[in-house]
């Protein structure tokens, strides 16, 4: 298949590709997706096809105005009106109970959907020439790292889908937070650009808490994408290090010695005797999220036979980019003292 490279102004023959059921990578503020008629279930099927996407991992449907809910989802409770308020567009899905308009292959046969309006221009021009909501997962290969530029999802899917418009770099860098929303109860999925934190400043009347999914392995059928798999990974092992900073460092640099064939992900203030790629300042999450999928792409550059990574703090957005980097180590963490 030959992939047509389009850019801004390209949304109007990207909405037509979609609307005929083919597959167009788009730029989002959080990372590029991978789009598809949300409500086509065989151009949803598609997906799966390009990205090597488990069946059983549901999808995020993308909107461009409010007025579409009501498509998508049964009931709208005063706790998603108040955070659609708040963060819409944005970098925030809530997952709500279904219409029976929206296709099994989009929700792997849940009954709930998770539903996000980004706030890319881009995103929103090629939702609106498309005319129907977007299911779009991140725009690369299932398990690489997610994909914060054109040249990454060319990379990963240039001859498998459609078309890819290109418009720089994602600016969040992380996938979107993921919430399943309930009257008095709001429960993160998946931790993004949104903190917990966030949602607790505008909700109430509703607590906030995170699934235990968030830290640690899920063996059952995913609520939410980025639960079961292991995702974000570069291509050799690795072992994510928590704790300190400074005790972080010390340990991975222990743990490389001699070696020549390994790499490391470290803050900035920080080296090792190996292969190294900085990510950000210990204490800047939001840079740390911005770099870490373009960090994780380059330690493949060095071709080691393994990875040694500094995880940051889990509070605000930092929780986040711990997240992913554990889920990238399959979850093989070293807890420093």
């Amino acid at each position: 298949m030959q992939t047509l490279h389009l850019t801004e102004h390209d949304a109007a023959r990207a909405g037509d590709i979609l609307r005929h059921g083919g597959l167009v990578a788009f730029p989002t503020e959080t990372v590029y997706g991978l789009g598809a008629n949300a409500f086509d279930a065989d151009a949803v099927r598609r997906i799966f096809e390009a990205k090597g996407r488990p069946c059983d991992n549901p999808l995020i449907a993308h909107i461009c105005d409010l007025d579409t809910l009501p498509t998508l989802w049964r009931e709208i409770p005063d706790t998603a009106r108040t955070l659609a308020a708040a963060f819409w567009p944005g970098p925030l899905t809530m997952i709500l109970p279904r219409t029976a308009a929206v296709p099994d292959a989009l929700t792997a046969g849940l009954d709930t959907v998770a539903v996000r309006f980004p706030s890319h221009p881009v995103a929103q021009a090629v939702i609106r020439a498309a005319g129907v909501p977007i299911a779009a997962p991140s725009a690369n290969l299932s398990g690489h790292p997610s994909p914060t530029t054109y040249e990454h999802v060319l990379h990963d899917l240039g001859g498998r889908v459609d078309a890819i418009v290109e418009g720089g770099m994602s600016s969040v860098g992380l996938e979107s937070t993921v919430v399943a929303v309930e009257e008095h109860r709001v429960t993160v999925l998946r931790p993004g650009g949104i903190s917990p934190e966030m949602l607790a400043v505008v909700l109430d009347d509703a607590e906030v808490i995170i699934d235990p999914g968030v830290t640690c392995p899920v063996e059952s059928a995913p609520r939410s994408p980025g639960m079961k798999y292991r995702h974000y990974a570069p291509l050799a092992p690795m072992t994510a290090f928590t704790g300190d900073p400074d005790r972080t460092a010390a340990a991975i640099r222990e743990k490389i010695g001699m070696r020549t064939d390994c790499a490391a992900l470290l803050f900035d203030e920080y080296d090792a005797p190996c292969s190294v790629v900085h990510y950000g300042g210990r204490a800047d999450s939001l840079a740390q999220a911005h770099r870490l999928f373009d960090a994780l792409r380059k330690l493949d550059d060095f071709a080691p036979t393994e990875i040694f990574a500094q995880c940051p703090d889990e509070t605000g957005v930092g929780l986040a980019v711990a997240n992913r980097i554990k889920r990238a180590a399959g979850f093989h963490v070293v807890n420093v003292p």
